[in-house]
């Protein structure tokens, strides 16, 4: 995907000085307006402004520029950048634009009611609000707790798509991890299994009946009629 232009309006002063592209071209390359683009031939826009060349940014070639001059209906396009930047990763809360920043209550109690697992950490970073903030929603403490309405974060341009179900994963990962003790028995590991054979083989046969005595008295008639049962299929003169 090619990158925005850079200096739209030095580009502009360059390919009028610089190539026979029409008006509407260059408008459209640089995205102003074509009576821009007349202004600046003519002298009344970007006055003291030094054209910027995009063939030497990279932006344009001059088989793009000469195409374009042999077909006025053509319409310029943006070479691809040989170096791709990576985006500096963000830190800290993200920043929201004045003009949303009202929504947030709006978007932390949609946040509340649908992803109860996401952590205050997890708000904070997705909508660029504070702690207090949070909890004045969860509280329906807020100052304007009656006009706050449930809206998608995602809707209200406050975040993207892909960071709401990057935060959701975190979240639902964390979640995940419960105690033990919540889930009854366990099921032994081979080693424990082993182990706990050899400490039951090591012992007699009265020791186990003794170990296992309290906590299966009601089945020790029946334990001891198939113990003696066994015993007599193994003796031969029975």
């Amino acid at each position: 995907m090619a990158t925005a232009l850079l200096m739209p309006k030095a580009t502009a002063v360059w390919l009028v000085d610089n190539t026979a592209l029409s008006f509407e071209q260059i408008a459209a390359f640089c995205s102003l307006h074509p009576l821009e683009v007349q202004g600046v031939a003519d002298g009344d826009v970007a006055t003291g402004i030094m054209g910027a060349n995009p063939i030497q940014n990279g932006q344009l070639t001059r088989e793009e520029i000469e195409k374009a001059e042999a077909d006025p209906t053509y319409r310029l396009k943006m070479s691809e950048p040989k170096v791709r930047v990576a985006a500096p990763k963000r830190k800290g809360p993200r920043y929201t634009p004045i003009s949303r920043r009202n929504e947030r209550p709006n978007a932390i109690k949609w946040l509340l009611r649908n992803h109860p697992e996401m952590k205050d950490a997890g708000l904070m970073r997705l909508v660029g609000t504070t702690k207090s903030t949070i909890d004045s929603v969860r509280d329906g403490t807020h100052w304007n707790n009656a006009n706050i309405t449930p809206m998608d974060p995602v809707t209200l341009g406050l975040c993207s798509q892909i960071d709401l179900d990057l935060e959701v994963s975190r979240a639902s990962k964390g979640s995940t991890q419960v105690d033990d003790t919540d889930h009854g028995t366990m099921l032994l590991t081979a080693e424990e299994a082993l182990a706990g054979a050899g400490g039951r083989a090591g012992m007699g046969v009265e020791d186990q009946e003794h170990n296992h005595r309290p906590e299966r008295e009601e089945e020790l008639d029946a334990d001891s009629v198939f113990a003696k049962l066994k015993s007599l299929k193994a003796d031969p003169n029975s």
